[in-house]
């Protein structure tokens, strides 16, 4: 056993990690992200910020805490829940949601934007980009002129390292070969070294910002499509409660929400958002 161990460590390791670091890394992570953390989670916390603690030089877990606790330690609170984030990704997750989106919602939306109306789409946690450019993908399928009409994707995650990753926008083939071919390759373009970068009707259609779930939202438009997957499920029941209840009053009517494949809309939302598919909401009236 190592000396840290024996110093009532939570985790075998070069720093000491009590309970009480643990307990004030959650509260922390809670109260900035909305992420609750159980005492099962104390061997990721640890092998995740000891990697912090080596950068920074810092010598324990307390050091730690009262660094990100302090009036200056915004950033580091930002690189803390990047590191205790997963950001879990692929183009065309979930593929029956892009098969909805193409089928179900946007015949009638490209219609309106044909028509000179406008439409907007949400991506809530948009990780490195592969949601949020399947969304614009499959837009374009339905309507290859939308980067000329009123038609825009908003992609944001709490992870500022994710938004700058998906602004470049720039993937493996392996990473696109989920996407159909025939689109990925006509709307992006090959880069170096095997790679590929997200072209002009792309990065036209889709703009990205940092925004954190239950912090304030500038947007003060409404949307037609919000993408929310694979997020809330790391939120306590309230906190997921009081993120569903937030979309409805910026929902369009008639608006679809999608969420992951093991989540559900509960609270006050569920009596406004109706089942319209697997894992897909409906604002207003049943379809």
């Amino acid at each position: 056993m190592t000396p840290a161990a024996g110093r009532g460590s939570l985790v075998e390791g070069e720093f000491v990690f009590t309970a009480e670091d643990f307990r004030q890394i959650a509260q922390m992570l809670h109260a900035h992200a909305g992420i609750a953390l159980n005492e099962g989670k104390a061997a990721l916390v640890y092998s995740r910020l000891a990697k912090r603690l080596r950068t920074l030089g810092l010598r324990s877990f307390r050091e730690y805490c009262a660094l990100v606790e302090g009036v200056e330690g915004l950033d580091e609170r930002q690189a803390m829940t990047a590191a205790l984030t997963t950001n879990v990704t692929r183009f065309y997750r979930e593929p029956h949601h892009f098969d909805d989106l193409r089928e179900r919602v946007m015949p009638a939306l490209a219609e309106r934007a044909r028509a000179g109306g406008r439409v907007r789409l949400w991506s809530a946690a948009c990780s490195n980009g592969q949601e949020p450019y399947s969304m614009a993908l499959t837009v374009l399928s339905v309507l290859p002129e939308a980067a000329d009409l009123d038609v825009r994707i908003l992609a944001t995650d709490i992870d500022p390292n994710m938004v700058a990753q998906g602004h470049a926008g720039v993937y493996s083939e392996e990473a696109l070969e989920p996407a159909p071919a025939t689109l990925w390759r006509r709307y992006f373009d090959r880069a170096d070294r095997g790679q590929w970068v997200a072209g002009a009707q792309l990065k036209r259609l889709t703009a990205f910002r940092e925004l954190n779930l239950i912090g304030d939202w500038p947007m003060r438009g409404r949307f037609d499509v919000i993408f929310c997957r694979n997020v809330v499920i790391y939120f306590d029941d309230a906190t997921q409660e009081r993120v569903w209840s937030r979309f409805t009053p910026i929902m369009t009517p008639g608006a679809t929400l999608y969420i992951g494949h093991s989540e559900r809309v509960s609270g006050p939302a569920a009596a406004q958002l109706h089942t319209a598919g697997l894992t897909t909401y409906r604002l207003g009236g049943r379809p």
